[in-house]
């Protein structure tokens, strides 16, 4: 049965510079700029691909994703103060009734907080220790 991996992730973006500046400070890495609409990030063997169509003349106007991209990190409270800099912690209260944009102890064991890119993209950012991976990975 061959290998199957996962290799790159898409987010949208409606102004690269911006949203590649966003990356930058909040993953702490310089990526590489790959067309006029597409800045890649290295992030743990995946490649996050930031994609302005519209830049690379397309013309197609971006949708933020529905559904969250979830990171695994090593020191979730660095993470965060890079969060706080970058700005788009989320202002919701989630599941147990907590706030989404601060750290805490998710009901499934996580600990995590939420937030968006410039477009609007959900991300949220995990304690690498506290993972919750069904036995998957």
């Amino acid at each position: 049965m061959p290998s199957i991996r996962l290799y790159r992730t898409v987010l949208p973006a409606d102004d690269i510079d911006r949203a590649a500046q966003f990356y930058r400070a909040l993953l702490e890495q310089d990526g590489v700029r790959i067309s006029p609409g597409r800045h890649y990030f290295g992030v743990g063997g995946v490649i996050l691909a930031i994609v302005s169509r519209m830049a690379d003349g397309d013309g197609m106007q971006p949708r933020p994703n529905v559904d969250y991209v979830y990171f695994s990190v090593d020191d979730l409270d660095a993470a965060f103060r890079r969060a706080q800099q970058v700005g788009g912690l989320s202002e919701e209260i989630g599941d147990g009734n907590l706030p989404m944009g601060q750290i805490a102890r998710r009901p499934w064991g996580e600990r995590s907080f939420y937030m968006h890119d410039p477009l609007g993209n959900p991300l949220c950012f995990v304690d690498a220790t506290t993972l919750f991976t069904a036995g998957l990975v």
